[in-house]
């Protein structure tokens, strides 16, 4: 069947009624994101219209599933128009009531409101969207459609602009307009090193090859692309392929079991190519590119380029030496341009709008804007999208709504689970790569995990290392004998057989890792114990001189006391005590068991008095510098 012409495509443009000035009185745009599926949006949707329409017929209002909201703690998610009111939290049967008292008679219910987090006492609301600081402070271009149309909806997306700068990439300009547009914009790649988009597509260009491919490689970021808008991806691949002369690309998912995605993806690629926008003589022009899935095996390894490409050619995935590089030698041997989807994602809007308006936002070396996911011990965790050269400050306690519980800060960890740690007073730094560089970590795809006091820094570069030792391809031996060595050394310490030497040996070992291992995986795992021992350097010296974590995170190197003069047998430790190991009557000081403790942390995290604390050797650690 012939796809749409660009006639076509203008006029459903035109014609595709926006939900928020629809035909009803409400429009519903409601959270359809994995996140928000788990806890029942698709039956809240079916509740929500089914008892509208008893209420008002079909005039009340309308209903839309839309991608990922981002603010994934909350969940599930619903904003209303006109207004913008924003619900979280509430359940299937919480319908009733919003479906009353707001949609009837016009009153948001307060109940369900979003939470500000600034309120001392956490109980203050905020009516509409644009008031909560999680959303007013980000700059949305990536996420430009995210909470306003259904991803499974080409029409929707089309409607936004979608595919418009694709148009103008094959009609109105060249391949070398492209590549120019993307060069001038500044444009890094947004999955790891941060490498100049321009620079690597105009390799691909110019290097001779019977076939060329572009290949996206939806990791952990680009997931939440494909929940919220994944034609986006799709025009950006083929605004690649463009550029670079291909025929053919590949979105490569790391995880078979991941259905979700591999659905969406699926029903994605079907419509785009009976709409003419993939496949043979795009909007009947000549130039064809189609794009296909290609699903791997689960491994972490494949998040590295070469080891992807290994792992599509049917091989293990192990990764090569570079050079050559994928530009010049990639897919079977052809030059292949590879990018994550956040970068594809924001190829469209540089073809649209320009590379001046891209440099709006941002640093001179770093421009526009940067997908995080904020985790951890932070109040509002999510999905974000700021401008590059925000402060860490700013993401963690104006974006992020400070620590849970009023603890204090930490360390903030960038890049994932091969990046680095950053102490508190490094927080002013600027999210540039340059920046996160010099600070000794990395970029990364964009995870950053907020850590409190209650964190020991040697367990949590203890945790890293088991996991680059489990998932090491282990081809080469620094990253293969490397991080082994390092797991355990830093097992010895944290169990309270360590010596001092061992934190020069781990400091040595971590820095040769890094300069030798084969691919970017053995590169950057040593950065947990490189960043621990120069911003923490006190814990391992605690550790290994004083035998004492005195988070308690390390079994052997703590004990859990009741301090009978504070304790006020409240028995809320008890209660929680998996091990039945603390006993003493209502209203009288309690005692724990040691010889039945497991020092699972339970007592402490729980009790409100400070009663329970921290010790080894005769040392203590109140619940002052917990609370």
């Amino acid at each position: 069947m012939p796809g749409l012409t660009i006639e076509e495509l203008h006029r459903i443009k035109e014609a595709y009624n926006d939900p928020l000035k629809g035909q009803t009185k409400y429009a519903i745009m409601l959270c359809g994101g994995s996140g928000c599926r788990a806890k029942g949006s698709l039956k809240i949707k079916e509740a929500i219209e089914r008892q509208a329409k008893a209420k008002a017929g079909d005039v009340l209002v309308s209903v839309h599933l839309t991608g990922c909201n981002g603010f994934c703690a909350q969940g599930p998610v619903m904003k209303v128009y006109p207004g913008g009111v924003l619900y979280q939290g509430f359940k299937e049967q919480d319908v009733a009531t919003i479906v009353d008292e707001h949609l009837v008679q016009d009153k948001p219910v307060e109940k369900f409101l979003c939470k500000d987090n600034t309120d001392p006492k956490g109980k203050a609301t905020i009516a509409s969207i644009e008031d909560v600081p999680f959303y007013k402070l980000q700059h949305k271009r990536v996420l430009k459609n995210r909470g306003f149309i259904d991803p499974d909806n080409i029409n929707e997306y089309i409607a936004r602009d979608g595919y418009m700068a694709q148009v103008l990439a094959i009609t109105q300009m060249s391949p070398q307009d492209v590549l120019r547009a993307v060069k001038d914009s500044g444009l890094r790649g947004r999955g790891g090193g941060g490498f100049p988009t321009g620079l690597k597509w105009e390799l691909a260009a110019k290097t001779e090859g019977a076939r060329k491919f572009v290949i996206c490689n939806a990791g952990p970021i680009s997931r939440s692309i494909v929940e919220i808008d994944p034609h986006l991806i799709v025009e950006g691949m083929v605004i690649a392929a463009r550029a670079i002369g291909a025929t053919m690309g590949y979105i490569y998912v790391r995880e078979p079991d991941n259905l979700f995605i591999i659905n969406r993806l699926n029903k994605t690629l079907a419509k785009a190519r009976e709409y003419g926008l993939i496949g043979e003589n795009i909007l009947n022009s000549d130039f064809s590119f189609d794009i296909e899935l290609s699903i791997g095996a689960g491994t972490f390894i494949c998040g590295e380029e070469t080891a992807m490409i290994s792992s599509m050619e049917g091989r293990r995935g192990y990764p090569t030496s570079k050079p050559p590089y994928p530009a010049y030698r990639g897919l079977w041997g052809y030059p292949t341009a590879v990018d994550n989807a956040e970068t594809f994602a924001n190829v469209p809007q540089i073809i649209l709008n320009g590379p001046d308006w891209f440099r709006q936002l941002g640093t001179q070396d770093s421009p526009g804007t940067k997908l995080f996911t904020l985790t951890g011990e932070v109040n509002t965790n999510g999905l974000i999208e700021v401008d590059m050269g925000t402060t860490f400050r700013s993401i963690v306690f104006d974006i992020g709504g400070g620590m849970k519980k009023k603890k204090r800060f930490k360390a903030l960890g960038t890049g994932g689970s091969t990046g680095g740690f950053i102490p508190e007073g490094m927080l002013d730094i600027q999210a540039t790569y340059e920046d996160i560089v010099n600070a000794g970590s990395i970029m990364g795809s964009g995870n950053l995990i907020v850590m409190d006091q209650n964190s020991c820094m040697v367990n949590t570069a203890l945790f890293a290392m088991e996991f680059a030792t489990a998932e090491s391809c282990g081809k080469c031996v620094p990253c293969r004998i490397g991080t082994k060595v390092m797991y355990e050394k830093l097992l010895k310490i944290t169990e309270g057989f360590g010596q001092m030497q061992d934190i020069e040996t781990l400091e040595a070992l971590a820095t040769e890792v890094k300069r030798t291992s084969l691919c970017g995986f053995g590169q950057t795992n040593p950065l947990a114990v490189l960043t621990t021992i120069k911003y923490f350097a006190e814990e391992y010296v605690s550790h290994i001189r004083d035998k004492w974590c005195k988070t308690g995170r390390c079994k052997r190197l703590a004990t859990f006391y009741i301090d009978k003069a504070v304790c006020m047998g409240c028995t809320s430790c008890a209660k929680k005590c998996p091990q039945n190991a603390i006993t003493g009557e209502k209203k009288t000081p309690h005692t724990i068991n040691q010889a039945l403790c497991v020092h699972c942390r339970s007592c402490f995290e729980t009790c409100t008095f400070g009663a329970v604390k921290i010790g080894a050797k005769g040392m203590f650690e109140t619940q002052e510098d917990k609370v």
